[in-house]
């Protein structure tokens, strides 16, 4: 039987640091995650893609804020906008390596508890102190430091619960398509029948991998990002690279504050979540070893496996 891999792509592998997400950019970064995702498929296994929205969605929000010649659109209505730009893009790489209508874009949404939270959702470009609590005070924002790099808005970012189309993901990938689903996290609503009403949130894309991981039944989660290898003591000089570890170390790691929320935090609370409920392994790495992540090669990524436990009736 094949086995079915879900794939979460950074939004911050779309628009790269240092980029300011122009439509060549884009399309370029599209066609790097293009050829990880084919290195899967070339591996045997079936693909789901998810994708995150965050420079995007935020470059969006402040695209519609820019004028007041037309009203500007709320945010569960950008993150609809992102879904159809990143998924078209993303299709359209995967199909020039596969053929054409291989891979389809499903703009998904995704049900959500009514309490939104605090906002800590990173969203949008960078900014320096200043710009930063500027914007905070004239257009009503949230925002924080972020990996030391500068400031961005943060908005609500609850946990995902249910997926609308999950039928419709299932069918396509029965007959065989590349998936792109909850693209961004999903469009976030609150309920799943005629009465579901959409909430200005942006879903952490590793989160509703996650979700759509197990409610599929997926064997492996991989979430492609822009380093090699999860890392402890980060930015220390006894920083040091994991290969391979167990839920319980990452478990252990994880309460020891190694991964911190606003780092590496959620890709690890998102593969625990997907192991813990019979996920054969997850992974984090980079585009160029997701290939041999997949194979299991020792040069690969960091992989997370579930705890081996004894037998009982060899104890």
């Amino acid at each position: 039987m094949t086995k079915t891999a879900v794939v979460a792509l950074g939004g911050n592998a779309l628009t790269r640091l240092g980029q300011t997400g122009t439509a060549e950019e884009l399309a370029a970064n599209a066609a790097t995650m293009a050829a990880c995702v084919n290195d899967v498929i070339e591996a045997g296994w079936r693909v789901v893609i998810v994708h995150g929205n965050g420079p995007q969605v935020g470059n969006l929000a402040l695209q519609q804020e820019a004028t007041t010649m037309v009203p500007a659109q709320p945010l569960a209505l950008l993150s609809a906008m992102t879904q159809g730009e990143l998924g078209s893009l993303i299709a359209s790489a995967v199909n020039a390596l596969r053929g054409p209508g291989t891979a389809v874009a499903l703009v998904t949404h995704v049900t959500v508890s009514s309490g939104l939270g605090d906002p800590v959702k990173p969203i949008g470009p960078f900014f320096g102190r200043e710009d930063a609590e500027r914007l905070a005070a004239t257009r009503g924002w949230a925002v924080q430091p972020d990996s030391g790099r500068g400031f961005r808005r943060v908005v609500p970012s609850p946990e995902p619960a249910g997926i609308v189309e999950l039928d419709a993901v299932r069918a396509l990938v029965a007959a065989g398509h590349v998936v792109i689903a909850c693209g961004g996290g999903g469009i976030p609503v609150t309920g799943a029948g005629r009465r579901a009403v959409s909430v200005d949130a942006v879903i952490d894309k590793d989160r509703a991998a996650s979700l759509l991981a197990r409610l599929l039944g997926a064997q492996a989660l991989l979430m492609v990002t822009a380093i090699d290898r999860v890392m402890l003591d980060y930015g220390t000089p006894q920083a040091t690279e994991l290969a391979m570890i167990t839920t319980e170390e990452a478990r252990d790691y994880l309460a020891t504050g190694q991964f911190p929320a606003g780092s590496m935090g959620p890709k690890i609370e998102a593969a625990l979540a997907f192991l813990d409920a019979g996920g054969e392994w997850a992974a984090i790495t980079s585009p160029a070893l997701v290939a041999a992540t997949v194979s299991g090669e020792r040069r690969g990524g960091t992989r997370i496996e579930r705890s081996l436990v004894p037998d009982a009736q060899a104890i």
